[in-house]
């Protein structure tokens, strides 16, 4: 459960993949790294704890019942705040290096003016990381270390699992904060939100499937608003080839302390609940949603 704050020798990330492939469906929890580089805290001029608030907390824990229905797992170790995987390989803020960025990198997008690229300058909360400028090589090293293999595993899960069941679905699992959505008097505010790019990222019928279970196991659900999927989702989901995406950000008051970053007292309560929702969802009959997909997709 805690952080760990010093040179990084883990590997960057890790991967449960059974011999048999009973189902379609791929978790992925990639902001929830907590392996946190010692030259990175030195870098930085953020306290241990300020600098944990882009963290995903605990979500690879939170969704790790979905080993015991042979669904393979892909978890980050190291930090969001370090690098992003949930970006394209190269969208850097020029502002935050003292070089010149090679010409193929997206410096435009608005994740990128928002502070929040491949390697972020900000952390959730806006507080800027840096006490001074990057070196170039530095962040293509991150990017080449980290960010690469991470996606070569994530592509290889999907393609082997779709080899072997004629389709693959990929739960893109992720937390936002409590205050994520302004409430009414009589409004709940969301306990998940489904992301499916607006039904570009997987049919249909596996994010209504989704929202039902959640549903009748009492929470509140909203698909698309305001989170309706990131680059994960949006470059992984190709409904057409039968390879599906769906985001899925889980309200952080349901299962953690947000001001001291630790679990709260229904943590294990509310990880039963998502190894139910696992056992409903694997209950989905996907059986008219293949297509290709080339191994080497990218």
């Amino acid at each position: 459960m805690d952080p760990h704050f010093d040179s990084f020798d883990a590997p960057p990330f890790n991967i449960f993949a059974p011999s048999e492939r009973p189902t379609p469906f791929v978790v992925n929890s990639p902001h929830s790294g907590r392996r946190y580089p010692r030259s990175f805290l030195e870098q930085s001029k953020l306290g241990n704890l300020r600098v944990r608030k882009s963290e995903d907390f605990m979500v690879d824990q939170l969704v790790s019942g979905c080993i015991d229905y042979d669904i393979p797992i892909l978890r980050a170790n190291f930090p969001r705040a370090f690098v992003d995987v949930n970006r394209e390989p190269y969208e850097l803020d020029p502002s935050m290096f003292n070089g010149k960025l090679p010409d193929y990198v997206n410096t435009k997008s608005l994740r990128v003016s928002s502070g929040l690229g491949t390697i972020a300058r900000i952390v959730a909360e806006g507080e800027p990381i840096y006490a001074a400028p990057l070196s170039v090589e530095e962040g293509l090293e991150r990017i080449e270390k980290f960010y690469r293999p991470y996606h070569a595993a994530l592509r290889r899960l999907l393609a082997e699992t779709h080899v072997v069941r004629g389709a693959a679905v990929l739960l893109d699992c992720h937390s936002m904060p409590s205050g994520a959505m302004p409430s009414g008097l009589t409004m709940r505010k969301p306990d998940f939100v489904l992301g499916d790019r607006y039904g570009s990222s997987c049919a249909p019928k596996i994010a209504h499937y989704a929202k039902m279970i959640l549903q009748q196991m009492g929470y509140v659900v909203e698909v698309n608003k305001p989170y309706a999927g990131g680059f994960i989702t949006e470059h992984y989901g190709r409904p057409e080839s039968g390879l599906h995406a769906l985001q899925i950000e889980i309200n952080r008051g349901l299962y953690m302390d947000e001001v001291r970053i630790e679990p709260s007292a229904n943590f294990e309560a509310f990880q039963v609940e998502m190894k139910i929702f696992f056992k409903q969802l694997v209950g989905l009959d996907l059986g008219e949603l293949g297509g290709h997909i080339p191994l080497a997709a990218e």
